[in-house]
């Protein structure tokens, strides 16, 4: 057979199968064409699941009359006009073959207006005849398509179109996720009619709140926690499900500068930092990554569902680190609301609230006020703002810059029961009867745990009698985590798979090292092969996850073949290995004042006097 090209229609139809798989793609395909011409309002009407008619109406630019007819033909787009274009998307579409093969095999209509114009303009293009008819229309600015009789010249292809209540259904699982990423665009959709789903535009953050919780549900709305995490030029924010959540759910909503993908590589990563919680299920999730397009490719899959990162392992890492410091992070879990008659235990105390308590007199409802205050403030010590830390990930240097806060916050109920009024009379009254120098060291304790200030994100500013001194972030962070490290180390370090093994040229040496030294490798949680004289890395401790795996565990073996070392010395190692991962300063600040006196006494011999009564005769 002489090989010839293939007549225009043909060529349209072969396209259709990769990006017309029902009706859905179609939906997708013509929305994700307003979003990119700048819409703030998309109507979407489907009859019989899209079989019978999909129409899309948008108030975006529009299209000009003299791109009506060019908009329809196969490879023409407004959107990359040259190869770095490409290397740089940032819109939905970019092929220019959507159009075009949507009305290769349905019957297409395009009316358009655009502001410059004083009337619209409507091209009509149907499956059997590849010429577009350009007539004038009455339309506002934007564009409406409709796409009727959709596979009307495949019948092979309309055979395999599932119920009209299954194909609907297709399309409405696709608006929600894209709804969750363009929260300020105002979506509608309707079936034969009828108003299906409505998500206004979220311009506050209540109004977000909304809109999570009429897409993901309430339960998942109401507890997930809410993630901000930069680091150089990643960005990732949105949801995580809460790990006191055990509902399974299918919210696993990835994006990708504003594209919504399918990688494992994120599935994996988010599991992995649940596991450490005794996770095994896939928890749900709500995550947008922003990064720079050159770092991504989105031209990899003809349905535009994967991309592929030029730094895998780093995107992984990084996704990980940020989910693991939001679970860190996470709230504690409130106080009961209900008191028992028979509890006679007082109630904690804030600074604030307890000089009210001791200074003032009170009604027995005011005290039940001011001790769910209290525990409110309690829970709230993990809420804080954005904070910076130095450090370093896989080799590029940067500060790392982390905000975590719960979606929501729960209002207590102002009622009160005749029992917890006399049980809060009670604990009112213990508190009046504790001696005062007990109430000044609750104020002293409280004091303490109030973070100093903070100077270039590297040093506190320690202000004790005249003396004023910098008290570095790194030697308080290899004090706590050596003090971690060495507690979790009596029972065994958790292991961490890698999502790529590393290997390495072996010595012949470690062969009889890891023989000898197996037992302490597993407490270390490391986890390590030797295989066709190569050194095989499996798995690793989350400690020695940023470090250079390739350098620091050759470095290990030639320390444990030379000796056996003590669990101090291995809990300092471990430590120093995790000085680039990231800690909130106020978590740390409290980690740090946990800590025996002896060990924060080593820490403060390390501080910088400031001579600061120099510089004030000086100047």
């Amino acid at each position: 057979m002489a090989i010839q090209l293939l007549p225009p229609q043909l060529a349209n139809q072969i396209a259709a199968g990769e990006v017309v798989e029902r009706p859905a793609s179609v939906v997708k395909e013509l929305v994700e064409n307003s979003l990119d011409a700048g819409a703030t309002r998309v109507d979407i009407d489907i009859d019989k699941g899209g079989s019978k008619l999909i129409r899309i109406r948008d108030n975006g630019a529009g299209i000009p009359k003299d791109e009506l007819a060019l908009a329809l033909s196969r490879h023409a787009t407004s959107k990359v006009h040259t190869l770095d274009d490409l290397e740089a998307i940032l819109s939905f579409g970019f092929r220019g073959e959507a159009l075009a093969s949507i009305s290769s095999v349905s019957r297409l209509t395009l009316t358009s207006k655009t502001a410059e114009q004083s009337e619209a303009w409507q091209a009509y293009a149907e499956g059997s005849q590849m010429d577009v008819k350009v007539t004038p229309a009455a339309h506002p600015q934007g564009s409406t398509i409709e796409v009727v009789d959709l596979f009307f010249n495949t019948p092979a292809r309309r055979r395999f179109l599932k119920s009209d209540k299954t194909e609907f259904t297709h399309i409405d699982e696709w608006l929600k996720r894209i709804a969750i990423v363009r929260s300020d665009i105002h979506f509608t959709l309707t079936h034969n009619g009828k108003l299906v789903r409505q998500y206004r535009p979220a311009n506050t953050e209540i109004q977000t709140q909304q809109r999570l919780s009429q897409i993901c549900g309430r339960a998942f709305a109401e507890q997930a926690l809410s993630i901000t995490c930069q680091h150089d030029d990643l960005l990732l924010t949105g949801y995580l499900q809460s790990p006191q959540d055990t509902v399974i759910t299918d919210t696993n909503f990835f994006y990708v500068n504003g594209r919504l993908i399918r990688d494992r590589l994120v599935s994996h990563a988010v599991k992995q930092a649940f596991a450490e919680y005794g996770i095994e299920h896939q928890p749900g999730y709500v995550l947008m990554l922003s990064l720079d397009p050159h770092q991504v490719d989105v031209n990899v899959h003809p349905a535009k569902h994967e991309v592929r990162f030029h730094q895998s392992r780093y995107v992984h890492d990084f996704i990980l680190q940020a989910v693991q410091s939001a679970l860190v992070e996470m709230p504690v879990l409130p106080l009961s609301d209900e008191l028992e008659p028979h509890d006679n235990v007082a109630p904690m105390h804030t600074e604030s609230n307890l000089m009210q308590n001791v200074s003032t007199v009170a009604t027995a409802e005011d005290v039940f006020t001011l001790n769910h205050d209290s525990s409110k403030a309690i829970n709230s010590v993990s809420q804080f703002g954005s904070m910076h830390v130095p450090g370093k990930s896989n080799g590029l240097s940067g500060g790392y810059s982390a905000a975590f806060k719960p979606s929501y916050d729960k209002k207590p109920s102002s009622e009160l029961s005749s029992a917890q009024t006399k049980t809060a009379i009670v604990n009112y009254g213990q508190l009046l009867h504790t001696p005062m120098n007990s109430a000044v060291s609750y104020v002293n304790e409280a004091a303490q745990l109030t973070m100093p200030p903070l100077l270039a994100g590297e040093n506190w500013v320690i202000c004790k009698d005249d003396k004023l001194s910098l008290l570095p972030i790194k030697t308080v962070l290899l004090a706590v985590r050596k003090k971690e490290v060495e507690t979790k180390l009596a029972n065994g370090l958790v292991s961490q798979p890698l999502l790529m093994p590393v290997s390495l040229a072996a010595d012949l040496d470690w062969i009889e090292t890891l023989a000898a030294r197996d037992q302490l490798l597993r407490q270390m949680g490391i986890e390590l092969t030797i295989r066709f004289q190569q050194l095989i890395i499996k798995k690793v401790p989350p400690y020695l996850r940023e470090s250079q795996l390739a350098i620091v565990i050759p470095e290990l073996l030639q320390w444990i073949q030379l000796e056996q070392p003590t669990q101090s010395a291995i809990a300092g190692w471990l430590a120093q290995q995790s000085l680039s991962q990231f800690e909130p300063a106020p978590n740390l600040w409290q980690l740090f004042c946990s800590l025996d006196d002896e060990t924060q006494q080593t820490c403060y011999d390390q501080e910088r006097i400031i001579p600061w009564q120099n510089w004030m005769k000086d100047n």
